[in-house]
C-alpha cells in the first residue's frame, strides 16, 4: 500500500515539474537528494532527447540538484546518523565503509554518486558525516560524481535515444561488480597519474 503511494505522489510531482525545464530538473533532484524518491535519470533523459543542444545544462542541473538535496541527508547525519547507520547495515559491512572513509573521505563519497540506481547512495552519505566528513568536501564529492554520471546518461541518450537508460540500469544490475571494479581501478589509475604529475611539478620548482 506504502509503495502504490509513493508511486502516485511521484508521479503527481512530476507532472507538477516536468514543464519548468532544467529547473525542474534541479527541483527533482533535490527531492532525490533528500530522501524523496524520483525519476532523476528518467527526467534528465528525457530533456537531453528534447532538447540535446542543452546536454551540460540539464547534466550540471541535475548534479546541483541532487548536491544541495544531500546537505539534507547531512543534517540528519548530524542528529543521529552513525546510530541510524548502524541499524540499517551489518557490523562488518560498517566497518569496512567506515575505514574507507577515514583513508579516503572524497574517493569513497564520489564514486558511489557516480553510480545510478540501485545504488544505496544515501548510506554512503551517512556513512561520511558519521565519518565527520567536512561539509565542503561532502558537497564537492557529491556534485564532481553526479556531474560524471549525468554527462555519461546524457550522451549515452543522445547517442541511443531513451532507452539508453534501461541499458545502463541493466548493464548496473547485471554487472554490478565489474562497474564497481572497473570505476574503482579507473579512479586510482586517476589518482596515481595525479601524484605523479604533482611530483614533477614540484621537483621542476625546486
Amino acid at each position: 500500500m506504502l509503495k502504490i503511494i509513493v508511486a502516485h505522489y511521484t508521479i503527481f510531482l512530476w507532472g507538477l515539474l516536468k514543464p519548468l525545464g532544467a529547473w525542474g530538473v534541479l527541483a527533482i533532484a533535490a527531492l532525490d537528494g533528500a530522501f524523496i524518491g524520483m525519476p532523476v535519470d528518467a527526467a534528465v533523459a528525457t530533456y537531453v532527447y528534447q532538447d540535446p543542444a542543452h546536454l551540460l545544462w540539464y547534466a550540471l542541473m541535475a548534479s546541483l540538484g541532487s548536491t544541495l538535496g544531500s546537505a539534507v541527508v547531512y543534517v540528519v547525519g548530524c542528529r543521529g546518523g552513525e546510530e541510524l547507520l548502524r541499524k540499517r547495515i551489518p557490523a562488518e559491512r560498517f566497518k569496512r565503509i567506515h575505514s574507507a572513509f577515514q583513508q579516503h573521505p572524497f574517493w569513497s563519497l564520489m564514486l558511489p554518486a557516480m553510480l545510478p540506481p540501485p545504488t544505496p547512495f544515501k548510506l554512503f552519505s551517512l556513512a561520511a558525516e558519521a565519518s565527520e566528513m567536512g561539509i565542503i568536501r561532502y558537497l564537492l564529492a557529491i556534485f564532481s560524481g553526479r556531474v560524471l554520471r549525468f554527462v555519461v546518461l546524457s550522451v549515452l541518450t543522445i547517442k541511443f535515444g531513451p532507452q539508453a537508460l534501461h541499458l545502463t540500469a541493466n548493464v548496473f544490475s547485471k554487472h554490478i561488480h565489474l562497474v564497481l571494479f572497473l570505476v574503482a581501478a579507473s579512479a586510482v589509475v586517476w589518482l596515481l597519474r595525479w601524484k605523479q604529475a604533482r611530483v614533477k611539478r614540484t621537483a621542476l620548482l625546486q
